[in-house]
Protein backbone atom coordinates (compact mmCIF):
# COMPACT_ATOMS: atom_id res chain seq x y z
CA UNK A 1 0.00 0.00 0.00
CA UNK A 2 2.87 2.31 0.71
CA UNK A 3 4.28 2.26 -2.48
CA UNK A 4 1.82 3.56 -4.58
CA UNK A 5 2.33 6.75 -5.67
CA UNK A 6 -1.06 8.04 -4.96
CA UNK A 7 -1.14 6.46 -1.57
CA UNK A 8 0.35 9.83 -0.30
CA UNK A 9 -2.27 12.50 -1.16
CA UNK A 10 -4.85 10.80 0.84
CA UNK A 11 -4.28 11.94 4.45
CA UNK A 12 -6.65 9.00 6.05
CA UNK A 13 -3.72 6.34 4.52
CA UNK A 14 -0.60 8.32 6.01
CA UNK A 15 -2.52 8.26 9.09
CA UNK A 16 -3.15 4.59 9.05
CA UNK A 17 0.80 3.87 8.34
CA UNK A 18 1.37 6.26 10.91
CA UNK A 19 -0.71 4.13 14.03
CA UNK A 20 0.06 1.24 12.42
CA UNK A 21 4.02 1.80 13.24
CA UNK A 22 2.98 2.91 16.45
CA UNK A 23 0.88 -0.73 17.26
CA UNK A 24 3.49 -2.95 15.58
CA UNK A 25 6.37 -1.72 17.92
CA UNK A 26 4.13 -1.57 21.00
CA UNK A 27 2.43 -5.13 20.03
CA UNK A 28 6.39 -6.76 19.94
CA UNK A 29 7.24 -5.29 23.24
CA UNK A 30 4.53 -7.07 24.52
CA UNK A 31 5.59 -10.10 23.22
CA UNK A 32 8.61 -9.88 25.11
CA UNK A 33 7.86 -8.65 28.27
CA UNK A 34 5.09 -11.78 28.21
CA UNK A 35 8.16 -14.21 26.52
CA UNK A 36 10.13 -12.96 29.76
CA UNK A 37 7.33 -13.83 32.93
CA UNK A 38 7.01 -17.04 31.35
CA UNK A 39 10.16 -17.98 31.10
CA UNK A 40 11.15 -16.26 34.57
CA UNK A 41 7.31 -17.98 35.94
CA UNK A 42 6.28 -15.08 37.31
CA UNK A 43 3.24 -12.70 36.89
CA UNK A 44 3.65 -9.10 37.36
CA UNK A 45 2.36 -8.48 41.25
CA UNK A 46 2.65 -4.58 40.62
CA UNK A 47 -0.45 -2.85 39.36
CA UNK A 48 1.66 0.08 38.15
CA UNK A 49 2.85 -2.27 35.39
CA UNK A 50 -0.43 -3.21 34.12
CA UNK A 51 -2.38 -0.03 34.48
CA UNK A 52 0.54 1.19 31.56
CA UNK A 53 -0.03 -2.18 29.41
CA UNK A 54 -3.79 -0.73 29.94
CA UNK A 55 -3.50 2.85 28.66
CA UNK A 56 -1.18 1.88 26.18
CA UNK A 57 -3.54 -0.42 24.79
CA UNK A 58 -6.00 2.04 25.19
CA UNK A 59 -5.06 4.67 23.34
CA UNK A 60 -3.75 2.24 21.03
CA UNK A 61 -6.85 0.83 20.31
CA UNK A 62 -8.84 4.20 19.70
CA UNK A 63 -5.98 5.52 17.18
CA UNK A 64 -6.65 1.95 15.68
CA UNK A 65 -10.08 2.03 15.26
CA UNK A 66 -9.92 5.70 14.01
CA UNK A 67 -7.19 4.92 11.44
CA UNK A 68 -9.59 1.83 10.25
CA UNK A 69 -12.68 4.33 10.18
CA UNK A 70 -11.01 6.81 8.37
CA UNK A 71 -9.42 4.43 5.79
CA UNK A 72 -12.48 2.56 4.94
CA UNK A 73 -14.57 5.77 4.42
CA UNK A 74 -12.10 7.11 2.07
CA UNK A 75 -11.63 3.73 0.10
CA UNK A 76 -15.66 3.61 -0.22
CA UNK A 77 -15.64 7.18 -0.99
CA UNK A 78 -12.90 6.43 -3.95
CA UNK A 79 -14.55 3.38 -5.11
CA UNK A 80 -18.22 4.77 -5.57
CA UNK A 81 -16.56 8.11 -6.96
CA UNK A 82 -14.63 6.62 -10.08
CA UNK A 83 -12.69 4.05 -11.46
CA UNK A 84 -9.77 6.71 -12.75
CA UNK A 85 -9.55 7.47 -8.84
CA UNK A 86 -9.44 3.63 -7.66
CA UNK A 87 -8.18 0.66 -10.01
CA UNK A 88 -9.68 -2.28 -8.96
CA UNK A 89 -6.22 -3.79 -8.16
CA UNK A 90 -5.48 -0.60 -5.86
CA UNK A 91 -9.22 -0.66 -4.28
CA UNK A 92 -8.50 -4.23 -3.02
CA UNK A 93 -5.36 -3.65 -1.38
CA UNK A 94 -6.75 -0.26 0.45
CA UNK A 95 -10.12 -2.46 1.32
CA UNK A 96 -7.40 -5.50 3.18
CA UNK A 97 -5.66 -2.48 4.77
CA UNK A 98 -8.74 -1.20 6.19
CA UNK A 99 -9.70 -5.11 7.14
CA UNK A 100 -6.45 -5.65 9.26
CA UNK A 101 -6.68 -2.21 10.61
CA UNK A 102 -10.21 -3.56 12.13
CA UNK A 103 -8.79 -6.71 13.13
CA UNK A 104 -5.65 -4.60 14.79
CA UNK A 105 -8.45 -2.82 16.70
CA UNK A 106 -10.72 -5.55 17.69
CA UNK A 107 -6.81 -7.74 19.24
CA UNK A 108 -5.91 -4.29 21.10
CA UNK A 109 -9.43 -3.68 22.74
CA UNK A 110 -9.18 -7.41 23.77
CA UNK A 111 -5.89 -6.79 25.10
CA UNK A 112 -6.95 -3.86 26.95
CA UNK A 113 -9.98 -5.78 28.54
CA UNK A 114 -8.42 -8.36 29.52
CA UNK A 115 -5.17 -6.11 31.24
CA UNK A 116 -8.43 -4.24 33.09
CA UNK A 117 -10.15 -7.48 33.65
CA UNK A 118 -6.83 -8.88 35.58
CA UNK A 119 -6.38 -5.47 37.37
CA UNK A 120 -8.86 -6.20 40.25
CA UNK A 121 -7.10 -9.68 40.93
CA UNK A 122 -3.41 -8.03 41.75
Amino acid sequence: MCLDVEFYSYTAFCYLVTVMGLVVPWGMTLVIVDAYFVFVRCLPRQPRIIIILIAGDLVLSYLSLAAACSTASTTMLLHDADRSYCPAKLCTRYQLSAAMAFLSWFLSMGSCLFNLWLLPSL
